[in-house]
């Protein structure tokens, strides 16, 4: 199963925000044994948010999306899935109640624009809010979060401790590697993919750095019964091609 995010607002886009979803789903998809597969960040355009989860839709990953949920000119979010799968958009029975009890004490009372949050995709199913009660929705294996991270985060572990638990899997994913000095990746390449052949259920990876000391983290992640191979092979073969090299920090 692969988990894919999209990060939703001109905000971000134009710098005006900076985003901490991603790290936020890395580590609460990580504590559960899963991986972030792929991010996507969009700004506020209800053409380039439908064909996003147009495309997303018509595939099997598990998507999480964050922003442009609420009933603002530029919250085109839910509009644009409901457009996207071919169905209309409704008020949700549960979220209406949800919105009533909400606001059923504030002075301005239940309004049209305050209900409007809780119009979702027909066939959606809603994410309590704990934080003020305004849900998010799921539909299919897509999952509709606020911007607001104090909002999102614990929405986000409610999607995944509800809808993922049977995915979790702790443990099932190690990392380790070690840094190499004194060489080019080109020179490394054969013996990466080498090691990629060999070894079905780990990912090879290289991350040099220019400053302030030149070198580059050469690695494996993945499943932990091949991870201890992986990285032995990868240690004798920059051996036997003559460059030194060290434990990471980071090694496992």
């Amino acid at each position: 199963m692969r988990f894919g995010a999209i990060i939703i607002g001109d905000e971000i886009l134009s710098g005006k925000r900076a985003d901490k979803h991603q790290a936020r789903v890395i580590e609460a998809l990580g504590a559960r044994g899963l991986a972030l597969a792929w991010c996507q960040y969009l700004g506020d355009d209800p053409e380039v948010i439908t064909e996003a989860l147009r495309r997303t839709l018509a595939g099997k990953d598990v998507v999480l999306s964050f922003g442009g949920i609420g009933a603002t000119p530029d919250d085109h979010t839910r509009a644009a899935a409901a457009r996207a799968a071919g169905v209309a958009l409704r008020l949700h029975p549960q979220a209406e109640a949800e919105i009533r009890a909400r606001f059923a004490k504030d002075p301005v009372g239940v309004t049209p624009q305050r209900l409007m949050m809780g119009e979702f995709p027909e066939g959606s199913e809603i994410i309590p809010n704990p934080y003020n009660r305004i849900p998010g929705f799921s539909f299919r294996r897509h999952h509709f979060l606020p911007g607001f991270p104090e909002m999102a985060w614990p929405m986000l572990d409610w999607v995944l401790d509800t809808h993922y638990r049977d995915s979790f899997a702790p443990g099932s994913v190690s990392e380790s590697s070690i840094i190499v000095r004194g060489a080019g990746e080109s020179q490394l390449i054969e013996l990466m993919n080498d090691c990629q052949t060999r070894f079905h259920r780990i990912k090879v990876f290289s991350l040099p750095r220019l400053e302030p000391d030149r070198h580059i983290e050469l690695g494996v992640r993945g499943a932990p019964e091949e991870v201890q191979g992986a990285i032995a092979a990868l240690k004798q073969g920059v051996s036997s091609l003559g460059f030194p090299w060290s434990e990471s920090r980071n090694a496992e």
